[in-house]
């Protein structure tokens, strides 16, 4: 009987830019303490990328980390998928920006924009696209570029988001390692809790638009955190029974870097106490997409993450989506 190779992470890079901001900076500007601002969110500092810089910029570099320790040349890449919700521009898609950048011309190139959990929702994509053609290789990249759409005046944004990019090269992987399962939750019915309002077909940009802010990155907090709270902990007890295996065995929980005291919260709510669970979020802040990713290959080149162990990836935010991803490591 023949038996399917099993797919998995390769290889993993990130980048983040330079610039660092503290939080006395950032509270000067909404009106509150630095202590504040790390009481509410466990964040300290966060990184902005350079005004040279674009999405595609953060992408390439962390795509560049991530096809080098997978031992990949560019050439080899098959499938190119980029997640953002801050793309480079309209169109054309980032991920054709990323493709001349790396010069990775023989790659069949997409951008995914499932906001905070699009990095999973990438790697699914990639999964399946490597498990239908056995032998291909997927580089999957989640950057996001968040200052430049931040209303830096609206405290219920400006002190979390933040940019960066993290990458990873998705391919044929050991026979007892490898990816499990993945959890795809979509919610159009709160749409409205994360939003950028206008710049699109239903709201062209305009003068007014923008003296109106209708430009700027919008969010319902204590919403979106009623959402997470409520929607997220039976997603990922439903992604671990599908797999057959108990949430008290994962052995590292990666999740989305959304606001310190929010993770806390989901990994007591969600019975994940006894697992190793990663976090950037006081350092880089909320990076969107690009969080779980970062946090991802950090904990890897860190040398944190053994062969054999349970890894669960856990993605959340706008649209509103929830992304997860069980997988053994076997980088």
């Amino acid at each position: 009987m023949h038996r399917t190779q099993p797919v998995g992470i390769l290889g993993t890079g990130s980048y983040l830019p330079k610039e660092e901001i503290g939080n006395a900076e950032i509270a000067e500007r909404v009106g509150v303490t630095p202590e504040w601002i790390e009481r509410k969110t466990h964040i300290r500092t966060r990184r902005f990328a350079a005004p040279g810089e674009a999405t595609s910029d953060l992408a390439a570099h962390a795509a560049t980390a991530a096809l080098e320790q997978a031992g990949l040349d560019v050439d080899q890449v098959d499938y190119l998928i980029v997640s953002t919700s801050t793309g480079d521009h309209p169109q054309p898609p980032t991920a054709y920006v990323v493709q001349h950048a790396l010069g990775a011309y023989r790659a069949a190139c997409l951008d995914v924009n499932v906001v905070c959990s699009g990095f999973v929702y990438a790697l699914a994509l990639a999964h399946s696209l490597v498990a239908q053609n056995p032998g291909t290789y997927a580089l999957v990249v989640a950057a996001d570029v968040y200052s430049r759409i931040l209303d830096q005046s609206d405290r219920r944004t400006a002190i979390l988001f933040a940019d960066g990019a993290g990458a990873a090269v998705v391919g044929p992987a050991p026979d007892d390692g490898g990816i499990i399962e993945f959890g795809l939750v979509s919610r159009g019915d709160a749409h409205g809790l994360i939003r950028v309002e206008a710049g699109g077909s239903r709201l062209p940009a305009s003068a007014e638009t923008v003296a109106d802010g209708g430009h700027y990155f919008r969010m319902e907090g204590r919403k979106v955190r009623e959402f997470v709270e409520r929607e997220v902990p039976p997603a990922l007890a439903g992604l671990a029974r599908r797999a057959g295996v108990d949430l008290a065995d994962v052995d590292h929980f990666v999740p989305h870097q959304a606001n310190g005291v929010m993770i806390d919260d989901l990994v007591r709510i969600c019975g994940l106490t006894s697992a190793t669970t990663h976090r950037t979020v006081e350092k880089y802040g909320n990076t969107g997409s690009a969080s779980v990713a970062v946090a991802l290959d950090e904990a890897n080149r860190a040398g944190q993450l053994e062969p054999g162990q349970l890894v669960l990836l856990a993605g959340f935010g706008g649209g509103m989506a929830i992304g997860s991803c069980l997988l053994r490591w076997a980088a």
